[in-house]
């Protein structure tokens, strides 16, 4: 029988609470290099106390009803992430972690010898296959969601049954732009019933006065209102998910293992099965607006905004 990740070397480590039968986990994409940041943006420090976004956003999935957190993190940030998170949430919540590797590849494929980076975040969802057995949501470690798009990511998961039915929570774009650079989104197109028809990688998309624009993929200009519907990469799977990205990534992979730079991200993935008739997308609008820390510029208004929800009440000056 095929094994994706037959030799891949996983350490976890993983703190028990009651209670958490049959509860959605969250999963935390925290293995990107935060390039566009200079620095290791994911544990850089927002709040009064110390608190990361993070921090924010798995306090916000424990309100949710959230029962594990499963972190996908480097080899080099280990021991920071079993201090700052793992000691930390100790009887709060279940907590596991697991390594994304270059070297994590289907047995017997070939790939340039000069690769240092990671495959992408459909790879850093199927290190986590042998963690996993329950429907699960995924987030950005350096990406605020707000309150309300843990509840709605929650109640997905949780009533959902559909094996195949996965979701998406949709942000208009107009609310997730920074004003320090481009930034990444998927856009979505939806039917008049709120499935996806459509996911593009839109990379560049910078604010205008009047909207958004972005280089299109022929050299054109793309222009975008704001109030086009993008993916934060927030999703809700089922364990079904795992069939279909371990097919996509192996042929990603077979043809692009050469390429130093080649990443396989997970609207690509979606994209094509929703086109296949193989899975359904709901995709569930949240009213936040996002923020995060894409470049270092962006992290002062963060602060701020942390500091104006704790006088609302709606965080504690102190999360732990």
């Amino acid at each position: 029988m095929f094994q994706l990740y037959k030799n891949s070397n996983i350490f976890c480590i993983i703190v028990h609470s009651k209670n958490n039968k049959m509860k959605p986990t969250l999963l935390v994409l925290a293995a990107g290099m935060g390039s566009r940041y200079g620095g290791n943006k994911q544990l850089d420090e927002v709040g009064p106390s110390g608190e990361t976004i993070i921090d924010y956003s798995i306090y916000d999935a424990i309100r949710a009803g959230f029962g594990k957190i499963v972190f996908v993190i480097r080899r080099d940030i280990e021991d920071q992430v079993k201090e700052r998170f793992v000691e930390k949430l100790m009887g709060k919540i279940e907590v596991d972690y697991v390594f994304q590797e270059i070297t994590d590849l289907p047995e017997g494929v070939q790939v340039t010898p000069e690769r240092q980076k990671p495959w992408g975040t459909s790879h850093a969802i199927l290190v986590t296959e042998h963690k996993i057995r329950e429907p699960f949501g995924v987030i950005n470690a350096d990406d605020y969601y707000g309150v309300e798009s843990f509840k709605i990511l929650h109640d997905f998961l949780l009533y959902d049954m559909d094996p195949d039915c996965y979701t998406i929570i949709g942000y208009k774009l107009g609310n997730t732009l920074s004003d320090h650079g481009h930034v990444n989104r998927g856009v979505c197109k939806a039917d008049p019933n709120g499935l996806l028809q459509h996911i593009v990688e839109t990379r560049q998309i910078e604010k205008t006065g009047s909207g958004a624009k972005a280089p299109g993929p022929e050299g054109q200009e793309l222009f975008f209102t704001g109030d086009e519907i993008v993916s934060m990469n927030l999703f809700g799977f089922k364990p079904s998910c795992y069939h279909f990205l371990r097919e996509e990534f192996t042929n990603f992979v077979n043809n692009h293992g050469m390429d130093p730079k080649s990443e396989l991200d997970i609207p690509t993935s979606l994209d094509k099965f929703v086109k296949n008739g193989d899975i359904r997308i709901k995709i569930l609008m949240s009213n936040e607006r996002w923020f995060g820390v894409t470049y270092r510029e962006d992290k002062p208004f963060v602060v701020e905004n942390i500091k104006k929800m704790i006088r609302k009440g709606i965080y504690p000056a102190r999360i732990y």
